[in-house]
């Protein structure tokens, strides 16, 4: 069993369903990151602002120089979060270190540094990502202004730890929710198959002699399509074994008898030492297998007949006409008058072989059982929307109780050799294949008429 085969439907839908699932979960847990650093990035700049203002609040200018109240607010400010990293600088001019617990870099070149309004960006330092913010402030007057730069550094560490917080906030109820969705599409996928493990249950108890329709009465509409397409399948398949069933009883009942014929005839032709007797005995013989020989024929298309049939366009009156010249020398033997009656052409839905085995049939029954100076007429017409193909002789016909009969397996109404009684069974059971009914009938003043009667199409 190849893995294609192997991997069940079960599985092909909880991945089909759960794989997405996790997938959006993965791309949602990202996408929810990254929204949670851009959040915390603004939180952390919001902080630096405030800080660095806050502490270019304590530089106060006197008289040419600076009054720098530092220490309590840079306290306040180092111990605003024991585990983060906060740096610190003053320098005047920008860039020479005058006050701070560190050296703090400038900003980036190019950058546009207005008056009393802060910069921020971001640095690396001693190897760790810090973010920065940067205030430039003037002081002095005249020939004596002066510019001073006071800078706070916080590192990336808090911003990092409000993300994940953030993220776990967010994810942690997804991650229940889809657990339990989970478990549901789980529930879902193994409910919904418990019709199809029904169905099963129900195939595998079937066997060749028990192949009755499976019964779904609380199923989804896939499932009943699917049974219904299997109850087809059983019916084809049950209608196939009682046909070959009856085949072979057919085969069995009807070829022992000329079977044990043939063979007691060939014992006693050994015996014979008279060789006029001897003849008579081989004339039997040769009669008996002819008869048995047209007993299979007949019972292989009485078999033929039982397939399913592919109906095509024919022409019956052409095919009709074509059956009687076939024939033609078999009647003239027999001192039987053959002819044809009816349209030039007529078009039916049929299986051009089984039409054909039905005309040859009701012309040789004809032929066989008419009798000598007879008249048989073949004839297809048009009537009522129905193609109409009939065989009518002159002969002695066939009582009421007879009629009724005709179309028995193996049932004779003549005892003249060389019958076996399927012809018309045929003829009937090829005429129900095409939607059809095959019918017997008096003839006036005497005879038979047996008629064929298929639908036209529309």
């Amino acid at each position: 069993m190849t893995a294609a085969t192997s991997f069940s439907l079960r599985r092909q839908l909880l991945a089909w369903l759960l794989l997405p699932q996790l997938v959006l979960w993965l791309v949602g847990g990202v996408l929810a990151y990254r929204v949670a650093l851009t959040y915390a990035e603004k939180t952390i700049d919001q902080s630096l602002t405030r800080s660095v203002r806050s502490l270019a609040r304590q530089v106060k200018p006197f008289g040419s120089g600076l009054l720098v109240d530092f220490p309590k607010a840079a306290q306040d400010i180092i111990e605003e979060d024991p585990k983060d990293r906060v740096s610190y600088m003053v320098s005047s001019p920008p860039g020479s270190f005058l006050l701070g617990n560190g050296q703090l870099p400038s900003p980036p070149e190019g950058t546009d540094i207005p008056q009393n309004e802060p910069v921020l960006y971001n640095v690396v330092m001693d190897g760790k990502p810090m973010r920065l913010a940067s205030i430039d402030l003037s002081f002095g007057e005249g020939m004596t202004q002066q510019r001073m730069r006071v800078q706070v550094a916080k590192s990336l560490v808090v911003q990092q730890r409000i993300a994940r917080e953030l993220v776990q906030d967010m994810l942690f109820p997804l991650l229940l929710l889809g657990a339990v969705l989970s478990f549901l599409v789980y529930a879902g996928v193994r409910r919904g198959l418990v019709p199809l493990q029904r169905l099963e249950a129900q195939l595998a108890h079937r066997t060749a002699a028990s192949l009755s329709p499976i019964e779904m009465t609380q199923a989804p509409q896939e499932v009943h399509s699917l049974a219904n397409a299997v109850n087809q399948l059983l019916t084809t398949l049950r209608r196939s074994l009682s046909q070959e069933k009856r085949f072979l009883n057919d085969a069995a009942h009807q070829l022992r008898t000329p079977l044990a014929g043939l063979i007691s005839q060939t014992e006693l032709a050994l015996q014979e030492t008279d060789p006029q007797a001897l003849q008579q005995r081989l004339q039997k013989v040769h009669t008996g297998a002819q008869r048995s020989a047209h007993l299979v024929h007949q019972l292989l298309s009485l078999a033929r007949t039982e397939a399913d049939v592919i109906l095509l366009p024919v022409d019956a009156a052409a095919l009709a006409r074509e059956v009687a010249r076939e024939w033609t020398p078999r009647a003239v033997a027999a001192s039987v008058d053959l002819g044809y009656e009816g349209e030039d052409s007529l078009i039916v839905p049929a299986d051009k072989l089984l039409l054909r085995e039905v005309l040859s049939n009701l012309i040789d029954n004809a032929l066989r059982y008419a009798g000598h100076g007879t008249q048989v007429t073949l004839r297809a017409r048009s009537q009522e929307g129905q193609c109409v193909l009939e065989v009518e002789d002159d002969g002695p016909g066939l009582t009421d109780a007879e009629l009724e009969r005709v179309f028995e397996r193996f049932w004779r109404a003549s005892a003249l050799p060389g019958g076996c009684g399927l012809g018309l069974a045929i003829v009937a059971e090829i005429a129900q294949r095409h939607g059809g009914v095959a019918s017997a009938h008096h003839a006036r003043p005497h005879g038979l008429i047996i008629r064929l009667e298929l639908p036209l199409p529309t």
